[in-house]
């Protein structure tokens, strides 16, 4: 693949890259633009929404005729990696999880009806929405054959009943992507329907405390007793949930990859001035070799990162499902994410260490990165299963 990006696309790189200088990294200095969670205040986020939209930079991934910018994968990859180099920066362009998978999802497999209902009012940032999978032990996590929560026709209608558990942003959301069990069928057996937050027969019962900064709406258990869904909110057919996951889960890991990669860039990018200036032992931090080693391991780490996310965004723009690739993406981007704070952090000792920078706001955030859209022992599970069938192939050049 040629990795020179488009004019266009390299032009809205450089767009983004300035409203991020201008606009966000001073909104993340005022102690005042901070809200629940540790994210941005609701209110001071629609100012900064509105200002994205007037310079033209709202929702990237999205549709032009939706009011999106038209980008592919890879003109994702670059735009993405750039927003996040500030931590307000994905949700200012409406490129934050998990609206940006859930937008991505109904885009691709929704009806017209449906993407009028359910889609355009997160594209305009009306609404928030959630995906609604994982459940508490022994329900489904990793493994979505494990799914107890079931969707039971009666009439003309589907009664949901179960528990779901660790649902992003389900605090703040008004639409839901839920997946539910329908049939015992093995590959068929789950489906995907899409309700209201103001619709009877189900409830947030806790939002779970994390280690972390969260995004905005927390992470919640839900519990549905009796919710009904009609069969125009059913998404795809009946049996096509473990579809509709895969079609939504396998960009939206390397959408975090993206966003991941300028958050390890920007984590690095604290520690520049002070080793630069710093004197230890009669010479600059900068020209100690042991200090060498850990930037010059810790940069090229996210570019090997930087490398294999391309290449998976590369692969999805031909239409290839990539799974591999975005298993490698997503397993080394999350190690990279960690050791590229864990060397900032190091590098600055105990101001590193402390709030006057936000490298432990980043730390404790990118803990959860081995964990989310499955954790990075199930990935390379995925990928010795692909070895083993494939042999040499595996690392074959189509």
């Amino acid at each position: 693949m040629d990795f020179t990006l488009s004019p266009a696309v390299e032009k809205l790189r450089r767009r983004i890259r300035d409203f991020v200088a201008e606009e966000l990294l001073p909104a993340e200095r005022d102690p005042t633009n901070w809200g629940d969670g540790e994210n941005i205040r609701l209110d001071r986020l629609e100012v900064l929404r509105q200002k994205a939209k007037a310079e033209g930079l709202w929702a990237p991934q999205m549709p032009r005729e939706r009011g999106g910018l038209g980008l592919d994968h890879v003109g994702m990859a670059a735009c993405y990696e750039e927003a996040a180099r500030s931590l307000f920066g994905p949700a200012a362009i409406n490129c934050a999880p998990p609206d940006d998978g859930n937008m991505q999802l109904l885009n691709k497999v929704g009806t017209a009806k449906q993407k009028t209902r359910w889609l355009q009012p997160i594209i305009d940032g009306k609404v928030r929405s959630s995906f609604v999978m994982t459940e508490p032990m022994p329900g489904s996590g990793s493994d979505p054959s494990a799914m107890l929560t079931k969707a039971t026709r009666r009439g003309k209608k589907w009664v949901v009943k179960g528990r779901k558990w660790f649902i992003t942003g389900a605090g703040e959301a008004q639409h839901f992507i839920l997946i539910a069990r329908t049939s015992n069928d093995t590959r068929k057996g789950l489906s995907a329907f899409l309700f209201d937050a103001d619709q009877k027969g189900w409830k947030v019962t806790r939002r779970i405390p994390i280690m972390g900064p969260e995004e905005h709406g927390g992470h919640c258990e839900l519990e549905f007793d009796g919710l009904e869904i009609t069969d125009e909110n059913l998404l795809m057919k009946v049996g096509d949930g473990l579809k509709a996951t895969q079609i939504r889960l396998g960009p939206a890991r390397l959408t975090h990859c993206m966003r991941w990669l300028g958050m390890a860039k920007r984590a690095l990018e604290e520690c520049f001035a002070y080793v630069k200036e710093r004197e230890s032992f009669g010479m600059k931090l900068a020209d100690h070799e042991g200090v060498q080693w850990l930037l010059g391991s810790a940069a090229m780490e996210i570019e090997i990162g930087r490398l294999l996310t391309m290449r998976a965004a590369w692969k999805l723009d031909q239409g290839d499902f990539a799974r591999k690739e975005v298993s490698m993406a997503k397993v080394a981007v999350a190690d990279v994410l960690h050791k590229s704070i864990d060397t900032s952090m190091q590098l600055l000792g105990a101001r590193g260490y402390s709030r006057d920078t936000p490298l432990e706001w980043m730390y404790r955030y990118a803990r959860q990165a081995r964990l989310v859209d499955g954790a990075s022992e199930v990935h390379k599970m995925v990928l010795a299963r692909s070895l083993l069938a494939e042999g040499t192939e595996f690392w074959g050049w189509k």
